[in-house]
């Protein structure tokens, strides 16, 4: 039986990947546009595209799915599951009701936690400490499907957004070829989600942006949800500084006062910069137009004597 695959990013390529190493017969590999990107406005190609030509197998990137047109292409291959990893859009009914067992989704979270675009992002910035993956049976609503199967994955100490990316998409990958067989066998039954949903919603640039005025703890995860993307910001007088790496410091003695975002460069040498409650430790950032360079670095190079950073 045949497998329609839907999917676009990075987050996807090791679920379609996953498939066809375990002998799916992936029929065909349904992804955005190709979309104009970056100051030269080149043309990028969806990571999914560029998988599923490699492999021969047959890729389409409709403007809309809403159409009789793809409705009737999808029907055609009468597919025994459509599989979907980070589309980027909701499956109508006519789709969800083409496939013989149903559309499988693929989701970064344990759900009903985390639903929405970007729940490997808000999983760190919310500080916690296991997330997972789940694939549930999709239906019209968002992330809103009965659960297939789930596993747990811990929250590393200083993962951020990108090396946590990394082991949830393999999760996943792993995940799907078993949900499948499961399904094939009677054994993967779908369960309600259990629990009041929290939702994941899409990153914006702005959401970079940090208050010195929040604890350090908080800062360290909003740095560590917001890395690589859209990078957490600030400004030290005009300039443009990100905040690549961070992690809060330890307190001794009495409390002292503090002045949110005031820089101190430690004994060792080392920046760390006042917050709302606690210091935490500049360990790598970049300054506008230049490469990055350790917190030590830019104290030495800029002679921190109680400079800001602001927001």
């Amino acid at each position: 039986m045949s497998v329609i695959f839907f999917g676009t990013p990075d987050f996807a390529v090791p679920s379609l990947q996953a498939l066809l190493d375990s002998g799916e017969d992936v029929r065909l590999v349904v992804t955005q546009p190709d979309k104009l990107k970056g100051r030269g406005h080149k043309l990028s190609v969806p990571p999914v595209k560029q998988l599923a030509l490699a492999n021969g197998t047959e890729v389409v990137q409709p403007e809309s799915i809403r159409t009789d047109e793809f409705a009737g292409k999808l029907s055609l291959i009468a597919p025994e599951f459509i599989i979907v990893v980070a589309y980027g859009k909701i499956l109508p009914r006519r789709i969800l009701d083409i496939p013989q067992r149903g559309c499988v989704n693929v989701h970064a979270s344990l759900l009903p936690k985390y639903r929405g675009a970007a729940p490997i992002q808000w999983a760190l910035i919310n500080g916690e400490s296991v997330t997972g993956v789940t694939t549930m049976l999709m239906d019209e609503g968002l992330d809103s499907g009965d659960v297939l199967l789930q596993r747990e994955e811990e929250i590393r100490e200083y993962d951020n957004a990108a090396t946590l990316f990394e082991r949830l998409s393999k999760l996943g990958g792993q995940l799907i070829v078993e949900t499948v067989n499961r399904m094939r066998k009677g054994t993967a039954n779908p369960v309600l989600q259990n629990g009041e949903p929290t939702y994941a919603p899409p990153l914006k640039k702005e959401d970079g942006r940090i208050d010195w005025n929040k604890s350090a703890k908080g800062l360290e995860c909003l740095i560590r949800g917001v890395t690589p993307w859209p990078s957490a910001f600030c400004y030290f007088d005009k300039e443009r500084i990100k905040i690549l790496k961070a992690s809060q410091q330890p307190t001794a003695g009495s409390r002292q006062s503090s002045v949110p975002g005031r820089l101190q460069q430690r004994p060792s040498g080392e920046l760390a910069v006042e917050t709302g409650e606690g210091l935490l430790l500049i360990e790598e950032l970049q300054p506008e137009g230049k490469k990055a360079m350790s917190g030590k670095a830019f104290a030495a190079g800029r002679r921190i004597t109680g400079e800001k950073f602001f927001s």
